[in-house]
């Protein structure tokens, strides 16, 4: 039969003495048992035990069936009568990753494994006298975790045959990747032992449940890995899924066989080994194909040997055989010496142990590829505690060597934030930021500042583009229009008038009144310059005071004017004495009066609250901020524009109602008509500003339409004053002249007296379009020169 003498003493520098009797060097024996020691006669074993032999004096028994067999039993014992020292172990015939003879706690005897690789063997516990030279499945579970992390996958399913290694390597997994973050399980699947007809077709139906989860680990045996990638065939899902499977599929031929479309792009792994060459005896005739675990078997070996050695060492220093203080052998100060040992393994690679018994994590990282219509397992990586992964040698199908997705949900877009599903960090729903918000970090959104906006993506923020009327501006072209051709006209009446101050007509319409009512229009008319200029202390200040005093002044001017005239044939009804204050002097100080109170106001508002400019963000704040603008503007608010020109409307109120008081005055006295005239038709301008300009307070236009609207309205009622009163006036002065000459003098007494008893006659003729009635005195009193020819009638100041 083939025998394998591996040489210990001669790898560990030390020759084996003769022993008494003679025994074998350290011999590889075949024995047909995998868990009870032969005996020295059994079977065809020619390795013979004889008593009290020299320590070293060793057979490590393997089984007699051939190597690829699984359950295979290595057991190193020492035929003392007590029993073995010590044991050697691969994996069960049920569990491929637990010992099959593994010793109960009790027996104190240390055991080495060249296969077992359950990551609950590392308790030491449970296994305290458990070591083993394979890598246990933690560090399995951490090579793959790192693996997902490198491809960039972060959302994975699990699929485990049941039983200590599947669930085992699958709970590893789900663990380090805890620990690790960054991946998240989407579902997990275990492979019942004995699996029921269709239950394959019901896994991969599950796994396309997170469809987006394209990456599958699979902890399972051979058959149940075939099944699998069966199933994936039969739903049509071939390139769907993308494999990762551990050294139970390594790079194994038979679960991919017939299968290599469905299993292309599978990446593998599987710990570092070698062939072992030139070391075997083995019959000419024998066809051999070594097994992948014989490395390990061989380490094991050195491994209880190095430990032994050293112990004798020790223990029985220049003693040959035993000594007393290694007979027997102590398992606890055995077990001591094979976790320090410390050798360079057949594959060249360190033998150690840590605290828990176990060898370092060394792996090989495979992807099965289809090149030209040949398949193969190509070496893409190792992992030796940290990964190692050559990412252009792998090849994926369908996309080549473009790295395939397995996420939950696609990165968000610059400007949405993270909104992470509960219990799912790796799944998340994108939201955007809206409105004024930008994009903080990951998973927050933060609204910008008061005077800022966010950028086009919602990175950051920027300013607020900061807005005010510009003189070009279609809506400021009416308002100077109409303001150019006003101060025109105002300055052309003024000039006529001082021109022609001696004149009659001038005479008669109030010169000191006059020039206070135009002084008044053509500020009204100046205002809008004001109200369209860039607003700036000098600016705003200037609003403020001449806004509201143009208007003042002229309406001032007009209502002591209507107040005279009223108070002229109020008092003609009782008396035929001239009443009070009637004189131009008296006017001009009533008038200034009433200016005055304009102005103590503003002084009083100067005092109060300085003026001065701002920008406001809120005014045109849209809900969309790419059209949000910052308007430079002065601080007066609508309350303020109110109280503003509330005096001057209150002016214009009550110069509208003595104006309807002295409708009945006879036509050719004064003034009194065109003034009312005027007042009814200012009074409908400024009902029509009001709902226009408070109407318009939400529109995105309204620094345009409000400013528009007030200078606007200011220079219609200016206008409006200017055409009535004085137009006709200087259409006579120019081009009748001859009307503009003194006529006959009346008294007051007789003035007022004949309009006084003309409304103690009875009405006849037409009604007059206002509803007054020409009196029959009227009549008379005009006969005379409408006879000859119609005349302009005027009284002067003299007479009135």
């Amino acid at each position: 039969m083939p025998a394998w003498e591996p040489g210990v003493a001669a790898s560990c520098g030390w020759r084996a003495p003769p022993c008494s009797p003679p025994c074998s060097p350290l011999r590889l024996c075949i024995a047909p048992h995998p868990c009870t020691p032969p005996s020295s006669h059994q079977g065809n074993l020619t390795c013979r035990l004889p008593p009290r032999s020299f320590g070293f004096c060793r057979c490590v028994w393997v089984r007699t069936r051939g190597p690829s067999l699984p359950g295979e039993q290595v057991s190193l014992a020492a035929h003392e009568s007590e029993g073995a020292a010590a044991q050697l172990g691969s994996s069960p015939e049920i569990d491929p990753r637990r010992p099959r003879c593994l010793l109960p706690e009790s027996a104190q005897i240390p055991q080495i494994s060249y296969a077992s690789t359950a990551p609950d063997l590392s308790d030491n516990s449970r296994y305290d006298f458990f070591s083993r030279v394979v890598p246990s499945d933690t560090y399995q579970a951490q090579a793959m975790v790192d693996i997902v992390r490198a491809l960039k996958w972060n959302y994975v399913s699990t699929v485990a045959s049941e039983g200590s290694y599947g669930e085992s390597g699958v709970e590893a997994f789900i663990q380090k990747s805890r620990e690790d973050g960054g991946v998240c399980i989407a579902q997990s699947v275990k492979i019942p032992r004995e699996p029921k007809a269709g239950e394959f077709d019901k896994i991969i139906r599950r796994l396309l449940e997170t469809s987006n989860a394209r990456a599958v680990i699979i902890f399972a045996n051979e058959d149940d890995i075939r099944r699998v990638l069966e199933a994936a065939r039969r739903a049509n899902q071939t390139g769907h899924f993308f494999w990762m499977g551990s050294d139970s599929w390594g790079s194994k031929i038979a679960p991919v066989l017939h299968l290599e479309e469905v299993a292309e792009g599978a990446v593998t792994i599987l710990p570092k080994r070698m062939s072992v060459r030139d070391r075997e005896r083995i019959g000419q005739d024998s066809a051999y194909e070594q097994e992948g675990k014989v490395q390990f078997v061989i380490d094991a070996v050195y491994a209880m040997g190095h430990a032994l050695h050293a112990m004798h060492r020790d223990l029985c220093p220049g003693r040959v055989g035993l000594c007393p203080r290694m007979d027997p052998v102590d398992g606890t100060q055995l077990l001591k010496y094979i976790r320090n040992v410390n050798f360079s393994g057949i594959a060249g690679n360190p033998v150690t142990f840590n605290e828990n018994g176990d060898a370092p994590g060394r792996y090989d990282i495979y992807q099965y590829q289809l090149r030209n219509d040949s398949a193969e397992y190509k070496v893409i990586g190792s992992w030796t505690d940290h990964l190692h992964l050559r990412i252009e040698r792998m090849h994926w199908p369908g996309s080549g060597q473009q790295l395939p997705r397995s996420i939950c949900s696609l990165p968000c877009q610059p400007g949405e934030r993270k909104k992470t599903v509960k219990g799912m960090p790796c799944c998340w729903h994108c939201e955007p930021c809206t409105g004024y918000q930008y994009q903080v970090d990951r998973y927050t959104c933060k609204t910008c500042p008061y005077d800022m906006r966010p950028t086009e993506n919602r990175t950051a923020c920027r300013p607020i583009p900061i807005i005010k009327l510009e003189w070009d501006s279609p809506w400021a072209v009416l308002p100077l229009f109409l303001a150019v051709v006003g101060i025109a006209a105002t300055l052309f009446v003024v000039i006529t008038f001082v021109r022609y101050n001696d004149t009659p007509i001038v005479k008669a319409s109030g010169r000191e009144l006059s020039y206070v009512l135009l002084a008044g229009i053509f500020l009204c008319y100046a205002t809008t310059f004001l109200m369209i200029a860039e607003p700036d202390l000098g600016t705003c200040s200037l609003r403020r005071i001449f806004l509201g005093l143009g208007m003042s002044i002229s309406y001032a001017a007009l209502l002591t004017k209507t107040n005279r005239i009223y108070r002229i044939f109020e008092q003609g009804k009782r008396s035929v004495s001239a009443p009070r204050f009637i004189s131009p002097a008296s006017q001009l100080a009533i008038t200034f009066s009433l200016i005055s109170l304009q102005l103590l106001g503003i002084c009083v508002w100067f005092v109060v609250d300085p003026s001065h400019s701002v920008v406001d963000f809120q005014d045109q704040r849209t809900l969309d901020p790419r059209f949000a603008r910052g308007v430079l503007k002065c601080d007066i608010s609508d309350l303020s524009l109110i109280c503003l020109l509330g005096y001057s409307m209150l002016l214009m109120v009550t110069c509208t109602v003595y104006a309807i008081k002295t409708r009945g005055v006879p036509e050719t006295f004064n003034e009194a008509k065109p003034i009312g005239f005027t007042m009814y038709t200012t009074c409908i301008v400024w009902l029509a500003f009001i709902p226009i300009f408070f109407g318009t307070s939400q529109s995105a236009d309204k620094l345009y339409i409000q400013t528009t609207t007030l200078t606007v309205s200011v220079s219609l009622s200016a206008s409006v004053s200017l055409g009535m009163l004085y137009m006709p006036k200087v259409y006579i002065i120019l081009f009748h002249p001859e009307q503009n000459v003194p006529k006959r003098k009346r008294s007051l007494k007789a003035v007022v007296t004949a309009a006084t008893m003309s409304n103690k006659f009875t009405q006849k003729g037409n009604f007059r379009p206002n509803g007054e009635a020409k009196s029959e005195l009227c009549e008379n009193l005009e006969a005379p020169a409408l006879a000859t020819k119609q005349t302009y009638v005027t009284y002067t100041n003299h007479a009135i």
